[in-house]
């Protein structure tokens, strides 16, 4: 069976929808302050981007969302602990605020074909729950090797295991809501284009068997409208 390209024109028209939507979210909607707690919701187009194109799909959501992280928390110093550590190892920071979303969306779209063989529901949930631990997992593992620049930020002296409970016990809450946010939204808007990717198919279908069907039954019309020739009268 012939391997459909993966820049076809509906996965690009796909791909920029995602891509816009991202931008739009990791702009106004990656730190809504409430009730003390930041909610993100720049996540979900990483896992849609994986639960409709597979592995190269979230992994190039995820890039372009680490690097949109990257250009406004750490250049543009919109978040200031980024744009501190940034200053202290711009290396180590540069390689975790890209490295984080496109190892998580890589991973995410994997699972997801792997698991989607059995249940794409299931498979949707697993590939929302991942990119939401492989994200703040690759980031508390980032936290680690910038320990000098964590503690310095922090105002303590700590060791590397120090660092990332402290870290961890200041951001566990909003991990935990970037969970439900993933899992409530992203197999949802998934579920939501299956069925009407499935009613536009049958609607093609349906209108591509009608065709046949019009012909064959204007066939006998003609066949009738066809004008009789009389035979011609022998006069010899």
């Amino acid at each position: 069976m012939k391997r459909k390209p993966f820049f076809s024109a509906r996965n690009i028209a796909y791909l920029a929808v995602l891509v816009a939507l991202l931008i739009v979210l990791q702009l106004f909607a990656s730190a809504i302050p409430m009730f003390g707690v930041t909610l993100n919701f720049s996540l979900i187009p990483i896992v849609l981007g994986g639960i409709f194109f597979g592995v190269w799909g979230g992994g190039l959501l995820g890039l372009i969302s680490g690097l949109l992280t990257f250009l406004v928390t750490a250049v543009m110093g919109r978040e200031p602990s980024t744009a501190f550590f940034f200053q202290a190892s711009p290396v180590i920071l540069t390689l975790t605020c890209i490295g984080k979303t496109t190892v998580a969306g890589l991973a995410a779209g994997l699972l997801y074909r792997l698991i989607a063989k059995k249940s794409a529901i299931a498979a949707s949930y697993v590939a929302a729950v991942t990119v939401a631990v492989l994200n703040t997992g690759l980031y508390l593992l980032g936290i680690v090797f910038m320990k000098d620049a964590a503690s310095q930020f922090l105002g303590t002296d700590a060791t590397a295991s120090a660092v990332f409970v402290a870290v961890f016990t200041l951001i566990w809450l909003n991990f935990v809501l970037e969970v439900v946010i993933n899992v409530l939204f992203a197999p949802a808007i998934s579920r939501i284009e299956h069925v009407v990717n499935s009613k536009v198919a049958r609607y093609h279908a349906d209108r591509e068997g009608s065709v046949p069907k019009k012909q064959s039954a204007q066939a006998p019309e003609a066949a009738q409208e066809k004008p009789h020739t009389p035979p011609t009268e022998d006069k010899t």
